[in-house]
């Protein structure tokens, strides 16, 4: 049994990848974050969701939607400390928020989510981008920082 389950599950993969390019438009509505697991910097984290089957809404790669932030890993000094500043931004408003809606959910490159983070009712990637740790960004080439 396990053998079938694994066959379906490894068909299964495989036939949504051959897919995945066309996927990236599908608006998949609000989903919740019921526990933040790991911020990677200031436009990415993971979380668990709720509702979701561990086994896909666990530890999953959530990108806010229409902001860069700067690269962690940046050779400039300068724009390695404005990444610093924008991920503890980040992990502060999630640490203390209470309700972490993810609106118009869509997959997007690397297997992660990108949607609109709403930390309490307020929008993640306006509020880094009016403290000036973000950018708009709304695909292509990112701006330079």
């Amino acid at each position: 049994m396990k053998f079938i389950v694994c066959i379906f599950l490894l068909f299964q993969t495989s036939f949504s990848f051959c897919f995945a390019e066309s996927s990236d438009s599908v608006n998949y509505g609000t989903l919740i974050c019921k526990e933040v697991t790991s911020v990677y910097d200031g436009d990415t984290f993971r979380c668990n969701i709720e509702g979701v089957h561990p086994l896909i809404g666990n530890r999953i790669a959530i990108r806010v939607a229409g902001v860069d932030t700067p690269e962690m890993r940046d050779k400039r000094p300068e724009i390695k400390a404005l990444a610093q500043q924008a991920k503890q931004f980040t992990v502060e408003k999630l640490k203390f928020g209470k309700v972490i809606e993810l609106r118009n959910v869509q997959r997007g490159k690397y297997f992660r989510i990108v949607a609109n983070v709403f930390i309490d009712g307020k929008c993640l990637g306006s509020l880094l981008i009016e403290n000036k740790l973000g950018k708009v960004y709304t695909g292509g080439k990112k701006a330079e920082w």
